[in-house]
């Protein structure tokens, strides 16, 4: 899941928390929308800190592999003839 993605269930699931009083019968069992609002924004807030911890390893990977061709240019790779 994408940093926007997340962010976007973030809101949605907020909007159904703190803007939407309404109730609804969904095939005959109550639905409380406050609590998929919750359900929503959690699942977002997760994908968020996942996304980004996801997105710092990838960073860190790639610094390292600069890194280590700055410091033995005989590992550099070469062009193909």
């Amino acid at each position: 899941m994408s940093v926007g993605a997340s962010i976007v269930l973030i809101a949605v699931g907020a909007i159904l928390r703190f803007a939407v009083s309404l109730r609804s019968n969904f095939a005959g069992a109550s639905v409380n929308w406050h609590i998929v609002g919750d359900i929503l924004m959690a699942v977002g807030i997760v994908g968020l800190v996942i996304s980004i911890v996801w997105m710092a390893t990838l960073s860190r990977r790639d610094r390292y592999a600069a890194d280590r061709y700055a410091t033995d240019p005989s590992r550099e790779p070469r062009a193909m003839p």
